[in-house]
């Protein structure tokens, strides 16, 4: 595809799933799970910036209106541990660290409402994890480094099929749902969405692991989808070992915020915040930038898998 529209996998023809309308999964470029990172970090910050102690604030929210806020609740929105912000628990706390200013309660309330919202992929908890899938789309840019599999937001249906049932799930309707749920995961990349920038580093060995029945479809999507928002290049075998040679990984940019870095493993996915953790993933980004072939050097390499 020359791009990708409302419907990420229209050249599949027969093989198309039917997917829940736009109407009713929005797709915009807003991230519940950001907001309720950004609210956890920033009433962390307002309690540290006036030099109180959990233990402090649960007495003052007592003195203030009666009600309990324990520390250890405390620790958990801090640590962004908790699942929907209650509204009248955040303004408490804004009551409980002086905080009168009426535009900058708004911004804490705002950030509350929209981590309260319900995103369309919590109709897939069942079969997904929605860590990385509910930052991505507050996000500005997407950088994806990608060492043995080709990355979700660039999968065709039939390559995201044969993935999950290399993992060992073998029951179709799951494995149904687990397909619908990542092609509309991607169309938070469609030419009109008020989506991130994507730009992808992609190990020739990924390509090389591409089942030999679905490779042609999967490797002339990758070189269809290219354009100047949306970049796949390709780190060839030359490169040897590499700065990312320990693992893939998936930076996050924000317009409005510091970056994030995602990390994934079969035992756990991991968020890293850490401004020195950030920096050192975008120094191997970096790196790795350098050593991978240029957007038509990229394309040639994808096309001789498929000559």
């Amino acid at each position: 595809m020359s791009k990708m529209s409302g419907n990420p996998e229209a050249p599949l023809g027969s093989e198309r799933i039917q997917t829940p309308s736009t109407e009713e999964t929005p797709f915009v470029a807003s991230s519940p799970p950001l907001s309720k990172m950004r609210l956890s970090r920033m009433l962390r910050e307002s309690r540290e910036a006036a030099r109180m102690t959990a233990d402090q604030v649960n007495e003052r929210a007592l003195e203030i209106s009666g009600t309990k806020i324990s520390a250890s609740t405390i620790t958990r929105i801090e640590r962004d541990e908790w699942v929907r912000p209650k509204l009248e628990v955040v303004e408490l706390l804004l009551d409980v660290y002086g905080i009168n200013n009426l535009a900058e309660r708004e911004e804490y309330v705002r950030l509350a409402k929209e981590a309260r919202r319900k995103s369309w992929w919590r109709n897939y908890d069942d079969v997904i994890e929605s860590t990385l899938i509910g930052l991505e789309p507050g996000a500005s840019r997407i950088r994806d480094v990608a060492l043995t599999v080709i990355p979700g937001l660039l999968q065709t249906q039939a390559y995201t099929r044969a993935v999950i049932a290399g993992a060992g799930i073998v029951d179709a309707e799951e494995i149904e749902r687990r397909v619908e749920a990542r092609m509309l995961r991607q169309q938070i990349l469609g030419p009109t969405a008020e989506g991130p920038k994507y730009w992808c580093i992609l190990d020739e060995s990924a390509l090389r692991k591409i089942p030999s029945e679905i490779r042609e479809q999967q490797v002339r999507h990758l070189i269809d989808i290219q354009r100047p928002d949306l970049r796949v290049q390709v780190l060839p075998d030359s490169a040897g070992l590499h700065a990312a040679v320990a693992g893939g990984f998936t930076i996050l940019d924000f317009a409005e915020d510091s970056g994030l870095v995602y990390t994934e493993s079969a035992a756990s996915q991991r968020v890293h915040e850490d401004i020195e953790d950030v920096e050192a993933f975008d120094l191997v980004y970096s790196y790795v930038s350098a050593s991978a072939l240029g957007i038509q050097e990229s394309v040639q390499t994808l096309e001789s898998f498929i000559s």
